[in-house]
């Protein structure tokens, strides 16, 4: 099964809809995947989204094949970034807003709403609430403007009266500039020295840890084992903090953990150390281990890297608010 880094999808009451990551990062998807997952849910819905004979194929195959909806993919894109985007100075990828991507996808939500669909795994309510609680000032001031103003008139619409006037008052408040976002250099935390018996690197899982939190480049992970005289010491870095997290790095031995380090963020980096018993072979895993994650591979996530980073020659309007944002903020340091 692909893993869902690759499938850009919009879950829909009975069914998904899926779109291929590479058209979508392009700018011009040409198809888009219904899948049915019960029929009798999707119904209502489907007929409006892809017409009568399509349908019928869906309800009869239990997928089908159609023209990719623009609104539907402006959607899927939003809600893919706001999981995956590898957000990575390291690699040239800017660190992107999430208080922005909250609010586009608000407003795309909305409008797929609009005769299309019926239900979403988030509502523009729930996703414009997590957007005002994180938009301050921001480097597209006057689209931040425009977006909560066309939230406020269809919160009205909806006689959501709280919404609506927050949404107004947001409006009125975003005043232009940028955010700062803080990032040190990778630690070389690999070289030999007094008391350190073994020493290595090992990359972040995207999977396993919360998105936006951690550059997304490989071998920003370094580890030591130190000898001291009550036994050894594990000690770990995760270079690369653009946000505060619960974070734990495990030391495996033959797939089993063997010890537990919580990590504390300090300036650009996640920190911590805990005591290591037994031999010093060990792997290194930063964040979750339950056993059935789907992980991303080394392959996986250079793939997804390489279609981000081309997506800064599209021009300025194929591109979500939140990268305009990043780039606006570029340009203002230079």
């Amino acid at each position: 099964m692909t893993h869902p880094v690759h499938t850009p999808v919009v879950a829909a009451d009975g069914g998904l809809v899926r779109f291929a990551l590479a058209e979508l990062l392009a700018g011009g998807p040409a198809t888009m995947r219904v899948e049915l997952s019960d029929a009798a849910a999707a119904e209502p819905w489907l007929t409006r989204l892809v017409g009568e004979e399509p349908a019928l194929a869906a309800l009869t195959g239990g997928y089908v094949e159609v023209p990719a909806r623009p609104e539907l993919a402006a959607l899927a894109l939003l809600l893919w970034a706001r999981r995956w985007w590898p957000a990575s100075p390291l690699l040239g990828i800017p660190v992107l807003d999430p208080a922005l991507l909250d609010l586009e996808a608000a407003v795309a939500t909305a409008a797929v709403a609009e005769g299309v669909l019926d239900g979403f795994e988030a509502t523009p309510g729930e996703l414009f609430d997590a957007a005002a609680a994180g938009i301050g000032a921001a480097a597209v001031a006057g689209e931040v403007r425009d977006l909560c103003l066309r939230l406020s008139a269809w919160f009205d619409d909806r006689d959501d009266l709280g919404r609506a006037e927050a949404a107004a008052g947001l409006a009125a408040a975003v005043s232009p500039g940028q955010r700062a976002y803080t990032l040190a250099a990778g630690a070389d935390g690999t070289a030999a020295g007094d008391g350190i018996v073994a020493a290595g690197r090992a990359s972040v899982d995207w999977a396993r840890v919360p998105p936006g939190v951690l550059d997304a480049a490989e071998d920003t992970v370094t580890w030591r084992i130190v000898a001291a005289p009550a036994g050894t010491r594990l000690e770990v870095e995760v270079a690369g903090a653009f946000a505060d997290a619960a974070l734990t790095a495990f030391a495996t031995r033959d797939g089993e953990v063997v010890a537990e380090v919580p990590l504390h963020l300090g300036a650009g980096r996640f920190s911590g150390a805990a005591d290591l018993t037994g031999g010093v072979h060990i792997g290194l895993v930063v964040g979750v281990t339950a056993e059935h994650l789907a992980g991303t591979t080394r392959e996986d996530r250079a793939d997804v890297v390489a279609l981000v980073r081309a997506r800064q020659a599209l021009p300025p309007e194929a591109r979500t608010l939140a990268e305009r944002a990043a780039a606006a903020a570029r340009d203002e340091e230079f």
